[in-house]
């Protein structure tokens, strides 16, 4: 088999492209490796458009085999199964630039495919396939406007990292992937440690830099393997008359449908005036006539043109607003009785409602990841029902728009939550989208920074965050805050900032055109900042730092240190001792290999009593000290008086009282509580006590 190879260093890491060894049948497929990591890439794009659909059918799966780790899949069923969550998102990171490149109105199945076959744990996989899944696209021979690439940037002691490993991102104050063409950058998603501005434009200007080598291997690997470029892949050219009487039979419909403020209003007023033009023209051209099939296209174009060139022209938005000018912005907190923390944020016409539960240790989600397992103490749940945009439809598991726009707003919180040693307990979060239109994952940002102070939570810092839009014709252009569905729809550029009044936490960008420069970027970054920081002028005007005390039916923890030798003490044989402790208080305890022990309860009392009881499990016998203990047994010459939880101590019968003792029993009973002093511990632990040294007789 002929193969072809492309190797190259990218930051730390040797990167090799190969084509022509594995799935040939494929359009286009290659098998990368970075590191030790490797995945499969391949693209199969069918032959003839379907002329039912009116999108484009683009499929991006991206799979990890557990086989990649030398692990073998949990479950009944010892097989993967649905998607996880990071499977869904790295599927989103590379569907999100591929999408633009391909022409408008290409209407032809494309299924990308990037499977995870070998994991290096020191690098990621999603860069990875980013690339391989381009560079199998460029190899179909499909009409592509690439190829595309991408690398990870890191920041750490006023330095840009390139292509940082798993270890290196942990240390890093930025985790982004950015994404473009030789000309252009497509896409950005980054979290990141309250970093500027400034700091955040280098970051992804650094990262489009770098690329170039990765898209000039691409390059020289599909001139030398790639199939031939389709001759039948570009769609029809536009009937020239039919658009013309198009854009004049909704010249004035349009402007009268756009004045109405109202969305739902709009909405409906748009469909009858797409329905009664596509009846006019049917009715003249007759029903069958082939030109019908672009009337769908073209009335989404005028409609398009129409609002473009209306805010070029005039700087005014279809709700009146100027380009930077924010919705009308209300908060409220403590709206839901029970819940720990709640809050309910709206601007304009989108509103979340966001809850956040305080639980236990025993309450983290475990990830079985590919590269190991952990717990995760922080969850962010979004759900975008579909009454939240005046439909009805069906109601089921996340999907993954829910998936990717639940972890932008977990990103943007995540760099200001507190410590697992300042703040012990797990929180999850969730994001009832009840209105839409336009920005919901940053609505979720600040309803949920609200329900998170509301619940006690300690934030660092408030978090806001806004989304900005672009319109974009030649030179001219215009930078729009807070976008509406509708601008994000018609607009070349949605740009998501959230962050605290100190810098920013993520950053999401996905680009629709070329041409998007430095400056742009730039100046939408700054007017973002303005945006944010209105934003959080207004929500903390209602709650502008957390409360000093959680929810009454928040659990509450204590925290016990003890010695790790003694853990075994605690725990017991076989649990029984901890198991004990728990349904006598009614306390939970988890105990750390390092010898932390944390007890929760929504009760104090039941707190303070597990605490007494792991304390006297852990703690020695003190010479000198008074305890109080249960008379275990009776014997001849004395008393067994159990002082601590298995550790008992002999009371001579001459230590019972001032007075002679004949008869143990004349003066002590079995199960009897008394105050006994230590006298002595002995080499071999026994323990002599004394009832007569604290005044027992």
């Amino acid at each position: 088999m002929k193969s072809t190879t492309r190797e190259f260093e990218l930051g730390r890491h040797h990167v090799k492209l190969e084509t022509g060894h594995v799935a040939r049948q494929a359009g286009g497929a290659v098998l990368a490796s970075m590191g030790e990591s490797m995945v499969l890439a391949t693209c199969v794009a069918l032959r003839g458009a379907d002329p039912g659909k009116d999108f484009f059918p683009l499929r991006v799966d991206y799979q990890e085999r557990t086989y990649a780790a030398g692990k073998i899949p949990g479950g009944f069923f010892r097989r993967e199964g649905r998607p996880s969550e990071k499977e869904t998102l790295t599927a989103r990171l590379i569907d999100r630039p591929l999408r633009p490149l391909f022409p408008q109105g290409f209407r032809n199945e494309v299924q990308v495919v990037a499977t995870v076959l070998s994991l290096d744990p020191e690098v990621d996989p999603d860069v990875l396939a980013l690339i391989a899944s381009s560079a199998a696209v460029s190899l179909s021979g499909a009409p592509f406007a690439g190829p595309m690439a991408a690398v990870r940037v890191g920041y750490r002691d006023e330095d840009y990292l390139l292509n940082p490993g798993f270890s290196e991102v942990e240390s890093s104050a930025l985790n982004l992937v950015v994404a473009g063409t030789r000309e252009s950058v497509l896409m950005v998603e980054s979290e990141a440690q309250e970093l500027s501005e400034e700091v955040m434009l280098g970051a992804v200007m650094y990262g489009h830099e770098q690329l170039q080598t990765v898209l000039e291997q691409i390059t020289l690997l599909v001139g030398e393997a790639g199939a031939p470029a389709w001759s039948d892949g570009q769609p029809a050219a536009a009937d020239a008359g039919l658009q013309a009487e198009v854009e004049q039979a909704l010249a004035a419909p349009l402007q009268e449908a756009y004045a109405i403020d109202d969305k739902l209003q709009r909405r409906d007023r748009l469909s009858g005036v797409r329905r009664e033009c596509t009846e006019r023209i049917t009715e003249r051209l007759g029903e069958g006539a082939e030109a019908l099939a672009q009337l769908p296209g073209l009335i989404g174009a005028a409609e398009k043109a129409y609002v473009r060139t209306r805010l070029l022209d005039s700087g005014v938005r279809m709700d009146g607003r100027s380009a930077e000018t924010v919705r009308p912005i209300s908060a409220e907190v403590g709206i839901l009785p029970r819940a720990h923390g709640s809050a309910l944020f709206t601007r304009g016409e989108t509103q979340a409602l966001v809850v956040s539960t305080i639980g236990t240790d025993r309450d983290a989600q475990i990830i079985d990841a590919i590269e190991g397992e952990y717990r995760d103490r922080f969850m962010l749940h979004y759900n975008f029902p579909p009454y939240c945009v005046g439909e009805a439809g069906f109601i089921g598991s996340p999907k993954r728009r829910e998936i990717g726009h639940g972890r932008l707003a977990r990103r943007a919180l995540s760099a200001v939550m507190p410590g697992e040693d300042s703040f012990p307990y797990v929180v999850r979060m969730v994001a009832e989208i009840t209105e839409s239109n336009g920005s919901s994952s940053m609505a979720t940002v600040c309803g949920g920074s609200l329900s998170l102070m509301e619940a006690g939570v300690p934030l660092r810092a408030p978090v806001a965050g806004i989304a900005m839009g672009l319109i974009k014709e030649g030179e001219r252009f215009v930078i729009l805050s807070d976008i509406m569905g509708d601008e994000d729809h018609l607009g070349d550029m949605d740009f998501k900032v959230a962050g605290t009044a100190r810098g920013v936490t993520a950053l999401q960008m996905d680009i629709k055109v070329i041409g998007i420069t430095r400056e742009i970027m730039r100046q939408a970054l700054q007017q973002a900042r303005q945006g944010r920081m209105h934003i959080l002028e207004c929500m903390n005007a209602v709650l502008s730092a957390p409360r000093q005390e959680m929810s009454e039916y928040a659990p509450r923890v204590i925290t016990v240190k003890i010695d790790p030798e003694r853990i075994r003490d605690v725990i017991g044989k076989g649990g029984s001792t901890i198991r004990a402790i728990t349904e006598q208080t009614g306390a939970v305890i988890d105990i750390s290999d390092d010898g932390t022990v944390k007890i929760f309860s929504y009760d104090k009392e039941a707190r303070d009593a597990a605490r007494h009881k792991v304390e006297q499990l852990t703690t020695d016998i003190k010479v000198g000290e008074i305890y109080e203990g249960r008379v275990a047994r009776l014997m001849d010459f004395g008393a067994f008086v159990n002082i601590l939880p298995g550790k008992d101590g002999l009371v001579h019968i001459s230590q019972i009282s001032n007075t002679r003792v004949e008869q143990v029993s004349d003066y002590l009973r079995e199960g009897e509580t008394v105050r006994v002093k230590v006298l002595e511990v002995d080499r071999q632990g026994r323990v002599r006590l004394s009832m007569k040294a604290v005044g027992g007789g």
